[in-house]
């Protein structure tokens, strides 16, 4: 699957949305999903707007599934908004008592690990950036149960590489599968596999047992390493603290006295609000705290391009400082760093959009924010 960045690709992704089709096929990782989630994370269109049109074309009773799909953004967001920070940390205790490792191994950066399914998410994740869901848990779960790697090394490294991961939907999920942000680890077999996605059965591997030995196998077992004999890997693309031709840049740029500008940062990629100049901006900490691939990096660069003009790289709050006598208006954002530039007195920050309302009750459970939400 590929993602321009551009409002043509995007447009042409909702017109070929169909509801049955997503709601019949969603599960399988060649079903009829949408591809929309690179544009959503980094904000080429709001949930809102994406759902009155979704709404304005198809009757209520079709959308069902795509909207409870959507509907999970909105509720890692909601818990973001209430434990904040603390949705990289442990939310619960693991179930394995032993020491899970910090680093991925390198069979699995390689996708050389000679189970089918991985091997071939593993490609999927370095070549396109993007994942299906299914095989986001599948890989998740295999890190973390089979190979006993801490959930956070293999969520840090899934964003990385994602073309649409945000700390919210990506490391929610990765809890949730670990077992920290859910009442059990989740856990998979080949059965599984062969039923969603059968080119990929993985009959003979570790994972073609059934769910109480699996299970088990969270809670009591170290490692299981590789299969058996040598499997042929790819090589790793590596993971960036900076965007590629774009020096970082320790001088912001000064603008005068009572002039407006629009920040135009990664999480809002649409057009920038009504202001006199506009200034596509990376946040250096964030990305020097969060690496991305360079695709990733090329798929946003030639975004703010169109936008803006060529980025800056550099400490946004020190150049929203530098220049207390300009005034900046952006749009929210929850992702680390980002989301100070709202607490800058010369910055307005445009709350981030929601197609669902956000409980001011914090909802522990999907099933419980739904309850709240409405839905």
């Amino acid at each position: 699957m590929e993602f321009p960045p551009t409002d043509g690709a995007l447009a042409a992704r909702i017109a070929a949305i169909d509801p049955v089709a997503y709601g019949r096929t969603r599960n399988r990782v060649d079903g009829a999903v949408t591809g929309l989630s690179p544009y959503l994370t980094h904000g080429f269109i709001t949930l809102p707007v994406l759902v009155a049109g979704l709404r304005a074309r198809f009757p209520a009773d079709r959308l069902g599934p795509l909207e409870e799909q959507l509907a999970w953004r909105e509720f890692f967001r909601h818990v973001w908004r209430h434990r904040g920070t603390a949705i990289v940390k442990d939310l619960g205790p693991p179930p394995w008592p032993g020491s899970y490792a910090e680093e991925i191994p390198g069979d699995v950066r390689r996708g050389a690990t000679g189970v089918p399914v991985i091997d071939a998410a593993v490609r999927e994740l370095l070549l396109a950036g993007w994942l299906h869901n299914h095989a986001r848990l599948w890989l998740a779960s295999y890190l973390v149960h089979v190979r006993k790697v801490r959930w956070r090394a293999g969520a840090d490294w899934m964003l990385g590489h994602l073309l649409d991961g945000d700390l919210a939907s990506n490391h929610l999920s990765w809890q949730w599968v670990a077992g920290t942000f859910a009442t059990k680890p989740y856990v998979f077999n080949a059965e599984n596999v062969a039923r969603f996605a059968p080119a990929l059965a993985s009959v003979g591997t570790v994972i073609d047992a059934d769910y109480p030995s699996l299970d088990a196998r969270a809670r009591t077992l170290p490692d299981a390493g590789p299969e058996p004999g040598t499997h042929e890997g790819i090589e790793e693309p590596p993971l960036l603290a900076h965007a590629p031709g774009i020096a970082h840049s320790a001088v912001p740029p000064l603008f005068r006295p009572g002039e407006t500008v629009a920040l135009v940062h990664p999480w809002c990629l649409r057009a920038p609000p009504a202001a006199e100049r506009a200034l596509a901006v990376f946040h250096a900490p964030f990305h020097e705290r969060y690496r991305w691939s360079g695709a990733r990096f090329a798929f946003v660069t030639a975004r703010m391009r169109e936008l803006a003009g060529e980025p800056w790289f550099g400490d946004v709050r020190a150049l929203v400082r530098m220049n207390r006598g300009a005034r900046f208006v952006t749009h929210a954002t929850r992702e680390t760093g980002y989301a100070k530039l709202g607490e800058e007195p010369n910055v307005t920050a445009l709350p981030e959009g929601r197609f669902l309302p956000d409980p001011d009750e914090p909802c522990g459970s999907f099933s419980a924010f739904r309850r709240r939400a409405g839905i």
